[in-house]
């Protein structure tokens, strides 16, 4: 592997490290605001329309390298940021965190009763050994306990511990391995459906953002015109995503009915791009596909925390986004094989962004039955 493959390599791992725990955590702070902080979390992902002048301004001035140091320096600044992360309910008081944490571990592990046993045994003694010595006693129950381990741990029962500790440790491990591989999602429906609609959501997303300028070329546009399109997209982008975050947590409607319709609207505007001959077209084409995809990205996680009730959130992301991963990088390459059996870009917006509008169509009808289905299920109504 290269210096090359190592710049392309490790940026994007660390990327994809920082965005799921960003989500995820975003989702344990914030329950009634979810929507519009998730919103602004994703914000400034339409303004990368700035990267590419700032980093030509900086190659200009600092040479490249001088350039990879400073965008190295600014990614740094993300360590101090996540280190501001801290758990959210904190327990002051001794006994209440140590019932807190037993209570906690017998629901998530086979360690659980002997951690919880032993926590209860310890708060016990503690509270004897205390109110003996205030009466000015020596402490009996310390010293018969102290003898009986000293006793237990030197004679024959030592093996015996041994054997029982190497199993418990032994189930701990078994354990966290059925956690770590845990394959239970795949027998969920509505992972299959969450993940098929990211997957051709993403699909369509960057067809129109790699493909816009080479469009606006084709049709004689100039350069520089062609330029505005991209970054004006950015923009409203950025801007809707932080409107419909806060509309989605007023409650009026439920937010997968947001996330369906701006998809629907989202297939319209791409099945009227053939229509866009003109800049002002162009423009217009631009502004309602920035508008309604800025719309269903920014509720992408309300939704999964809204229907797997926040408990496989970390799993059902990681899952959907490494599928959508691969939509994303096979998306505008297919959008670019296209044009070498045809006449040039014409056929991008006839067929690409028609078989988007279709997957926006199939995505939304698939997605209200199951609704149905589920939300009875625990007492709700759609």
């Amino acid at each position: 592997m290269g210096m090359d493959d190592c710049d392309s390599f490790f940026p994007g791992l660390g990327s994809a490290f920082l965005y799921q725990v960003a989500a995820v955590v975003t989702t344990k702070y914030f329950k009634k605001r979810l929507a519009l902080s998730t919103a602004i979390a994703r914000s400034g992902m339409g303004l990368t329309f700035l990267l590419a002048p700032f980093t030509k301004f900086l190659i200009d001035l600092y040479d490249w390298t001088g350039a990879l140091i400073l965008f190295g320096a600014i990614a740094l600044n993300l360590v101090p940021s996540s280190m501001l992360l801290r758990p959210i309910h904190i327990k002051s008081e001794n006994n209440s965190g140590i019932k807190d944490k037993g209570s906690s571990l017998s629901a998530h592990g086979p360690e659980a009763r002997a951690t919880e046993t032993h926590c209860h045994e310890t708060e016990e003694s503690t509270i004897k050994d205390s109110t003996t010595q205030k009466a000015g006693l020596p402490s009996k129950n310390l010293i018969v306990s102290q003898n009986q381990s000293e006793e237990f741990y030197n004679g024959p029962n030592r093996n015996r511990l041994l054997l029982k500790s190497d199993e418990e440790s032994d189930k701990v491990i078994s354990w966290s391995c059925k956690q770590l591989f845990d394959i239970s999602l795949f027998r969920n429906p509505f992972f299959y459906i969450f993940t098929w609609s990211f997957l051709l959501s993403q699909l369509a997303y960057f067809i129109p953002t790699f493909h816009l300028v080479a469009r606006a070329k084709t049709l004689g546009i100039d350069i520089m015109d062609a330029s505005y399109l991209v970054s004006v997209a950015g923009i409203l982008e950025t801007v809707s995503q932080i409107i419909s975050g806060w509309v989605a947590d007023q409650n009026w409607i439920k937010k997968y009915h947001y996330h369906k319709s701006y998809l629907i609207l989202c297939g319209i505007t791409n099945l009227l791009a053939p229509l866009a001959t003109t800049f002002p077209l162009l423009m217009t084409y631009t502004i309602c596909f920035a508008i309604f995809a800025g719309g269903y990205l920014a509720l992408i996680l309300p939704v999964l925390v809204d229907l797997c009730r926040n408990s496989t959130v970390n799993r059902f992301l990681g899952l959907a986004s490494f599928f959508a991963g691969m939509a994303v990088l096979s998306g505008p390459p297919i959008a670019e094989i296209i044009p070498s059996f045809q006449a040039g870009y014409m056929i991008i917006p006839r067929h690409t962004m028609a078989l988007s509008t279709s997957l926006a169509y199939a995505i939304s009808s698939l997605q209200f039955p199951f609704f149905l289905y589920h939300w009875p299920k625990d007492g709700k109504t759609v």
